[in-house]
């Protein structure tokens, strides 16, 4: 095809007016701080230049845009309407002084995007955060870098709204700490290397929260302060009713990656996790049904989880979760780290699950006297000590235990159990009959 000189023209005409057009389409939106008064890369605080620039902006109902640079700041507030936006990677806000950085309190609609936060290791106010928002209604934080927060990175109070796409690393306390929130979505956020906790949904007292926590990548969770399972928590769901836990990768925590404690209604569905030191997945304590399904657990002291009857927690479906490598052990020691697979107690139903090498045993159903009601069926479970274990200590209740295929159990395929001794032998081959709220049939070894 010949190209003609009139072609080349036009072309060039039609560049020259699409350049502005683009150019256009990609300025930043509302006002710039820096025709108000704050000074990019500037030595000095900028505290309250900034300040006035959001008021500003916020009284015109316009974003307020933060050219390339680095601002040294103190504590500034966001009003109603407040968007702060600026050049993904290049705007960065810096920590001169606590108790925070960026504060909201009883606000509707306001947005972070675009910005590099550091809180530069200041200390931080207590159960607050580097960014503390309280009150927050319809809040928006997306595509921001969070570090250095000596403290919680967010903390987040009685809001709502979305925190997505976000990378928060080096938190002393807690990257994201969500107390008495309603239906925050919480999804496609890098979290590492959190002092205490990755991400905390807690309710005061046990209510509906409702928040989605989706498609996160969270690695490196420690437990700085200690305790025996409050720290060290890649999602931890407290009190906190019809929560979803979905979709994220969790590797290295120190205890475990998802726990619900007295969390009612959770989801935890479709999780990757790797490299944990206590129970890979927890739900324990006062709930009232749990579904943990299609989970990948891979490298951990015990796989799942759903226990402390005694104290309510009952109702939960276990099913199609591969769990592998139960081989780590928790520094501490304990019934946390008895390598097992997976234990359940009351009114749970452990379905098509795959387990496999697991030390100590494959699936235990009930612990003592804590059982009843449990559904065993459709499982897989190889190379195990033993491969299932039922209690049949004094007041233990009804389990039926059936059509699983259980290969490679050194101890035996399916024991009678009084607490953590074997009282029986081989139950695949008989002898349930003994106990007549055991049900075993239809599994299979070898």
């Amino acid at each position: 095809m010949r190209v003609s000189r009139r072609h080349i023209l036009l072309g060039s005409l039609a560049t020259m007016f699409a350049e502005p057009a683009r150019a256009q389409k990609n300025a930043p939106q509302g006002l710039d701080a820096t025709q108000l008064g704050v000074r990019p890369n500037a030595t000095t605080d900028q505290t309250q230049a900034l300040q006035r620039a959001i008021d500003r902006a916020a009284q015109a109902g316009q974003p307020l845009w933060l050219p390339a640079g680095t601002y040294r700041s103190g504590p500034i507030t966001l009003r109603n309407g407040s968007q702060l936006t600026g050049v993904r990677g290049a705007t960065k806000i810096t920590l001169t002084h606590g108790p925070s950085l960026i504060t909201a309190q009883d606000t509707d609609a306001i947005t972070l995007s675009n910005l590099t936060i550091d809180g530069n290791n200041i200390a931080l106010g207590r159960n607050g955060g580097l960014i503390n928002l309280v009150k927050a209604r319809q809040l928006r934080i997306t595509n921001c870098a969070v570090s250095n927060a000596n403290g919680n990175a967010l903390g987040i109070v009685q809001s709502s709204g979305a925190i997505t796409g976000n990378s928060i690393s080096n938190s002393a306390d807690n990257a994201l700490y969500c107390l008495d929130n309603n239906a925050l979505d919480i999804s496609g956020n890098i979290i590492a290397k959190s002092g205490n906790g990755g991400i905390r949904i807690w309710q005061s007292s046990k209510r509906h929260d409702g928040s989605v926590v989706a498609g996160n990548t969270i690695e490196d969770t420690e437990a700085r302060a200690g305790g025996d399972g409050q720290n060290g928590n890649a999602v931890n769901v407290f009190r906190a009713a019809g929560v979803t836990v979905r979709g994220n990768t969790i590797r290295r925590a120190a205890f475990t990656a998802v726990r619900g404690n007295s969390a009612s209604h959770i989801q935890i569905i479709g999780n990757q996790c790797f490299e944990l030191r206590e129970v890979a997945i927890y739900s324990e304590f006062e709930f009232i049904d749990a579904t943990i399904a299609d989970n990948l657990i891979d490298g951990t002291a015990l796989g799942i989880a759903v226990t402390n009857a005694d104290v309510g927690g009952r109702g939960a479906i276990v099913r199609n979760n591969i769990i592998r490598n139960i081989t780590y052990k928790r520094p501490q020691g304990g019934p946390d780290s008895s390598q097992l697979g997976i234990g359940v107690e009351m009114d749970t139903q452990v379905i098509g699950n795959t387990v496999e090498n697991a030390p100590n045993m494959g699936i235990e159903v009930g612990t003592g006297k804590f059982m009843n009601n449990c559904v065993v069926t459709g499982n897989i479970v190889r190379m195990t000590g033993i491969g299932i274990g039922v209690s049949v200590a004094e007041g233990a209740g009804s389990a039926t235990i059936s059509d699983n295929r259980i290969i490679d159990a050194k101890r035996g395929a399916i024991l009678g159990m009084e607490w953590d001794k074997a009282v029986t032998g081989d139950l695949v081959g008989g002898g349930a009959g003994k106990f007549p709220k055991l049900k075993v049939s239809g599994n299979r070894t070898g």
